[in-house]
């Protein structure tokens, strides 16, 4: 997995993470990346600080506390936006996402559910999927 520090047409920078560089470049050739604030489909790659490890004697700099429910907030309200244009697949997802990327059904947006070593196996064959940040509730247990 490698991630990236992305920007929509509008100036909003966000991380994604991919299986690599590749499958980046091709779920963007497909627009199927979009801004999670804004849904902007208009990506490009923004200029990413090196991940150098501080020494291991000093604190890392942390988020301040009040700014952390506001990012939450608007975190959850972008996938909020993200799943009402997609299909909830359930356990489906695996075999639904691997479908669509052997071009055996017509690509969608779905969202579901899978196990850690079925996502791995989507990733390691290529399958573009993006875990959510929320745990999804399926439409069947909403009241």
């Amino acid at each position: 997995m490698i991630v990236f520090d992305l920007r929509c047409g509008t100036g909003h920078v966000f991380e994604a993470w991919f299986a690599s560089s590749s499958a980046y470049e091709d779920q963007r050739s497909r627009a199927l990346v979009h801004c999670p604030i804004c849904d902007d489909g208009q990506i490009e790659k923004a200029v990413m600080a090196p991940n150098i490890a501080p020494k291991g004697n000093r604190m890392g700099a942390s988020v301040p506390a009040e700014i952390m429910p506001t990012a939450l907030a608007a975190l959850a309200e972008a996938q909020t936006k993200m799943l009402a244009k997609s299909e909830w697949v359930g356990r489906a997802f695996p075999d639904r996402a691997r479908a669509m990327h052997l071009g055996d059904e017509p690509s969608a947006l779905i969202h579901g559910e899978t196990s850690a070593a079925e996502a791995r196996e989507l990733v390691d064959e290529g399958v573009p999927i993006t875990p959510l940040p929320f745990r999804v509730v399926p439409p069947s247990t909403v009241n």
